[in-house]
């Protein structure tokens, strides 16, 4: 059987009915099952560090760390960034992942930072064909105003212009289009050599590369995606080559108006272990845990809470904090990989040490985690939350065990289906376990056997059935209120959890 241990332990009590043997053998159980604990955790981070699962376990760190919202005020989430881009160490990668995410989604903020020094273009159409085509072929065939991008911005500056520049124009054909032509027929300019003339422009027309029209064609951000690379690389000199103030304030508003939880997935992915832990250091700085948060009300709160308080803990130890945490099923499922099947006996043959009745000796371990230092007692409670994940996972497979848990840890539930409630007193135990053997019973009576002969074995004609009901049972539980239906699939988790924000809880309060 499961225990949870969430009802109160009282101390008082304890100590006075506990005699002194008692006392040093309980000291030793406790001994024995934090070394059990430690075994787990060795047993874990082994796991998550090898080199295949690293990498998904700073991800899972990543996810947990983007539904962070206790930023007071909302601006602060800037200076967090702020820090990374001022490390000499780590702005190489960030930065240019944050570029390349403003370039995606608000390319009109790079747009006039662009435009402010379109000169620089000059550079970048030099010698290339290809981006001048895809920026200046873009005459319409109806009127001046459907000319678009470059092409837009080349008519107006020649018409503008006409006296020093209208030569430079190249057309195809046997003679040239006047001024006064084109103005009457605008669509005339579908018969522009573009590249000739763009060409020119080039090497006699300097004043077009810092004209207003040209300035004007770029606002809006549509050039970057002719090579985002390049003009990656430009702001970047932009930002830290020549320092230019508007760029910084640009990349700063953009990090405060941008959801954290956009921001996070795309920044910290390019970031190292090392780099990685200095943003969680840095992050703690700015964390104002909410009530709500305090409360654990949300599936980021133990990390906030941890991160706001002066911690000593590894990133090791905030990674295995959070694969157990965060994503225990996934944790479950890698190491019950095909390829860990021995390793994981060596698991189960761990944890069954741990599995017990509720007596004082467990009662004790946790009054011990009580007295640790907060981190370590959150590290603790944490690993025992996923071993309890693991062993309900692992022995509940039927809705009666999940049942019969509920009612041994003083939970109270109703079958979603049949809305019927069930207490947790000594007698709904009794009771629940002797309707479970008569149902087992009964069911064993109406089972009818049939040859398969397509496999040569004897099945049930109901087990299809059986096993659909089974799997498909939920319930309603006391421990959220009652406020949803769980699966069975969906149990270990919750419980796990349940347990997890109830002791740090505990913790917390002390």
């Amino acid at each position: 059987m499961v225990f949870l241990f969430l009802q109160t332990d009282d101390d008082s009590t304890t100590t006075t009915t506990t005699s002194n043997s008692q006392f040093q053998s309980q000291s030793h159980v406790v001994k024995d099952k934090l070394c059990v604990l430690h075994k787990v955790q060795s047993f874990i981070s082994s796991q998550i560090n090898n080199t295949p699962a690293s990498y998904e376990a700073r991800l899972w760190l990543c996810n947990t760390i983007s539904a962070i919202h206790s930023f007071n005020p909302p601006s602060d989430q800037c200076l967090v960034f702020r820090d990374l881009l001022d490390n000499k160490a780590y702005s190489k990668d960030v930065a240019p992942q944050l570029l390349h995410l403003i370039f995606q989604t608000r390319p009109d903020k790079i747009g006039p930072i662009i435009a402010k020094r379109c000169h620089l273009l000059n550079n970048f159409f030099l010698g290339n064909n290809s981006r001048i085509l895809q920026w200046f072929d873009n005459f319409s065939i109806s009127s001046e105003s459907g000319h678009r991008k470059g092409a837009r911005a080349l008519s107006q500056f020649a018409f503008a212009n006409r006296n020093t520049c209208w030569d430079e124009l190249e057309w195809r054909g046997a003679h040239g289009q006047s001024p006064a032509v084109i103005a009457t027929k605008p669509h005339y300019f579908q018969n522009l050599d573009v590249l000739r003339t763009v060409q020119n422009f080039l090497e006699y027309v300097p004043a077009f590369w810092s004209s207003n029209e040209l300035a004007e064609s770029v606002k809006g951000g549509d050039i970057l995606e002719i090579d985002r690379g390049y003009f990656v690389n430009l702001v970047l000199d932009l930002m830290y080559g020549e320092q230019c103030r508007d760029v910084w304030d640009m990349v700063e508003g953009f990090l405060s108006e941008e959801k954290f939880s956009s921001l996070c997935p795309v920044l910290l992915a390019s970031l190292d272990v090392k780099g990685l832990f200095f943003f969680l250091r840095s992050l703690g700085k700015f964390l104002k845990p909410s009530l709500e948060c305090k409360e654990l009300k949300f599936s980021c709160c133990w990390l906030e809470i941890l991160l706001s308080r002066s911690f000593s803990l590894s990133l090791d130890q905030i990674l295995l904090m959070n694969s157990v945490i965060s994503k225990p099923r996934q944790l479950f499922r890698l190491i019950s990989d095909e390829e860990n099947k021995e390793r994981e006996k060596n698991l189960e043959d761990i944890v069954g040490s741990l599995v017990g009745p509720s007596n004082e000796a467990s009662w004790a371990l946790t009054r011990e985690l009580m007295e640790m230092k907060r981190e370590e007692a959150v590290k603790w409670i944490a690993i025992q939350s996923w071993i309890l994940f693991y062993i309900l996972t692992k022995e509940c497979k039927t809705p009666e065990n999940l049942e019969l848990v509920f009612l041994k840890n003083g939970i109270d539930f109703r079958e979603a289906s049949e809305h019927s409630f069930v207490g947790s007193d000594d007698s709904d135990v009794e009771t629940f376990e002797r309707r479970s053997r008569k149902r087992r019973k009964r069911d064993k009576k109406k089972k009818r056997k049939v040859y398969d002969f397509d496999f040569g074995e004897k099945k049930d004609d109901q087990s299809l059935e059986l096993e659909f009901q089974s799997s498909a049972r939920s319930w309603f539980l006391s421990t959220d209120g009652f406020s949803c239906a769980w699966t069975m699939a969906d149990v270990p988790e919750h419980l796990c959890m349940y347990y997890f924000k109830t002791w740090m809880k505990r913790v917390l309060s002390e």
